[in-house]
């Protein structure tokens, strides 16, 4: 049986920067919403530090969808996704980081692709892919051993995309991880983790979580923990539950019906006390 972890105490003596430096490489033209979605659930997290980085046309939309976060824009092609020459800015930005999550609302194109894999190949933060992303890997003629931790977030249709033949359970979550050296976050009823070796089954959540936003909001939030000083599959195992955690206190609120993306940021922190207390951390 996996243990969750506990969230470390705060000490009186800190500052932003001890609770994690997060960058984001999210959004294009008409998905700004995955962008900030995934920015705001790092903040609700508890990162000190939350970087956006997104399409030069979007920056805008992004910042004004909340203050809590920063804002990188960068070349962008002419559908408005981010462009071959923001590789070397990226790079750049992503070495002072302590995570970095890449994917939601990235569209697609093979500039994308190249971004994606030069990111999962090179890149020694760790590294949270999801959504488009993840879609990029899945086109990749071959993937050579990541430079450092990676985290997969795929839900069952990207799954089978990145892992074509595979099962969708935790046997074939668990080929993919040792495939790809990561830990899987394979999402769904009763999302599974696995690094290839430990298998964790989330125990919480609700089909009203089964909307558009749902796992940027994840994303977000393994991403807060792993810069917290959490380990990848502690990140995840502990991400998952947290995330469903807020969707059933959501649910009690606003019905399963009702429920959508931002409701879960809304409940992320009274699941973290809740979590706490029961953890004895409060």
């Amino acid at each position: 049986m996996i243990e969750l972890p506990r969230l470390a105490r705060r000490r009186n003596e800190t500052h932003k920067g001890d609770y994690g430096r997060v960058l984001c490489i999210a959004g294009s033209a008409g998905m700004t919403g995955a962008a900030a979605l995934t920015g705001s659930a790092a903040i609700r997290g508890g990162a000190g530090l939350v970087y956006l980085a997104v399409p030069r046309s979007c920056w805008q939309v992004v910042a004004a969808a909340d203050r809590c976060y920063l804002t990188i824009p960068l070349p962008e092609d002419i559908d408005g996704r981010i462009a071959p020459a923001a590789i070397e800015l990226l790079d750049a930005r992503r070495a002072s980081m302590e995570v970095v999550a890449i994917g939601p609302g990235l569209g697609r194109s093979t500039a994308i692709e190249t971004i994606v894999q030069t990111a999962f190949e090179s890149w020694e933060q760790p590294l949270v892919v999801d959504a488009d992303a993840v879609n990029a890997l899945s086109r990749c003629d071959s993937i050579r051993p990541p430079a450092g931790p990676r985290i997969l977030t795929p839900h069952p249709g990207e799954f089978a995309r990145v892992a074509p033949g595979l099962p969708s359970d935790p046997r074939g979550a668990a080929e993919l991880a040792n495939r790809h050296d990561s830990v899987v976050v394979l999402k769904g009823h009763r999302t599974i983790v696995t690094d290839g070796t430990r298998v964790y089954r989330n125990t919480t959540g609700n089909p009203g979580m089964a909307t558009g936003g749902s796992g940027d909001v994840l994303t977000g939030l393994i991403a807060a923990l792993v810069g917290q000083g959490l380990a990848p599959f502690d990140s995840a195992c502990l991400g998952v539950y947290i995330h469903g955690l807020a969707g059933d206190l959501a649910a009690r609120s606003v019905g399963m019906v009702s429920l959508c993306a931002t409701d879960l940021l809304d409940y992320l922190p009274a699941a973290i006390q809740d979590y706490q207390r029961r953890s004895g951390d409060v």
